[in-house]
């Protein structure tokens, strides 16, 4: 039995964000979303998500591109002059790694992250961040460290294997990223180390912004043993602030709805849920088989 875990990244974000996961998970395969706790529709995804109690709902750590959920005046080393975390990540994860005044406020920020999960009553399913920033060395270990005291159980590591990517698009050139490699897997010894769940084979790097239905049901008919993550970013339309130039939001919803997407993960092979739902006794992943 090989598990899967498909997530919609960036949940509150837009209400068009919102209403593509609402009807990826009620008609589709569509079974975990990352929420933006300080993003301009939180509210409005935390009402959803009530609503649905079958859709696991993690923290999606924003550090980068976007705003602090803490004022202003309490996070100045990691914000520009607007307002805004750096858009930077090389000089802004230099500076929490060298700065100690910015590792104090990086790590008020993230608490104060967790503590906005909390205070919706949702289930912490997972957590991960965006641009996969929960790779920096010192925001891992803050995530290890706050993440405990909040329940924490599982996290996303961006490894995607080449081989399942060929079987499933044969015609693409699938590159080595050493340095993303490398960092994943630093991290996901810390975090595993630290009894936290981290799938075997995460997929949504290389088709970024372009998981078409028939890439999605390849993935799905090509999955590795073990258990995996597939991620994408679903909106029921491009456009709202924050998108990102060239995705295809909308191909992805449907995409998660796609008859025969849906068709290839009702195999008896694959058993479908949330991080929650594979996570057995320090991190390892429980009903799936290695």
């Amino acid at each position: 039995m090989r598990g899967l875990i498909v997530t919609a990244d960036d949940f509150g974000a837009a209400l068009a964000v919102n209403e593509a996961v609402e009807t990826a998970h009620r008609e589709g395969v569509l079974t975990a979303a990352s929420l933006m706790v300080g993003g301009p529709a939180a509210a409005d995804a935390v009402t959803r998500a009530r609503a649905m109690p079958t859709l696991r709902v993690g923290l999606h750590l924003v550090l980068v591109e976007g705003r602090p959920v803490l004022p202003m005046a309490e996070v100045g080393r990691l914000v520009d002059s607007a307002g805004w975390f750096r858009a930077d990540m090389a000089r802004a994860g230099a500076s929490m790694f060298f700065d100690p005044a910015a590792r104090r406020q990086l790590a008020a920020e993230i608490e104060a992250q967790f503590r906005a999960f909390a205070q919706t009553g949702l289930c912490l399913d997972h957590v991960n961040a965006h641009k996969h920033f929960h790779l920096h060395p010192t925001i891992a270990s803050l995530i290890v460290k706050i993440g405990r005291r909040h329940g924490l159980r599982a996290v996303r590591i961006p490894i995607e294997p080449r081989g399942a990517l060929a079987l499933a698009e044969p015609a693409g050139r699938y590159r080595r990223d050493l340095v993303v490699d490398l960092w994943s897997a630093l991290a996901r010894r810390r975090f595993r180390n630290a009894g936290l769940l981290a799938p075997d084979h995460v997929f949504g790097l290389r088709w970024s912004g372009a998981m078409t239905a028939r890439r999605l049901r390849a993935l799905i008919e090509n999955l590795p043993q073990g258990l995996s993550e597939i991620y994408l970013h679903p909106a029921t339309r491009g456009g709202f602030a924050g998108a990102a130039a060239g995705y295809g939001y909308s191909d992805e919803l449907a995409a998660l709805i796609a008859p025969e997407v849906l068709d290839a993960a009702k195999t008896g092979a694959i058993r479908l849920g949330g991080f929650v739902d594979f996570a057995g006794p320090r991190g390892t992943a429980r009903g799936v088989a290695a």
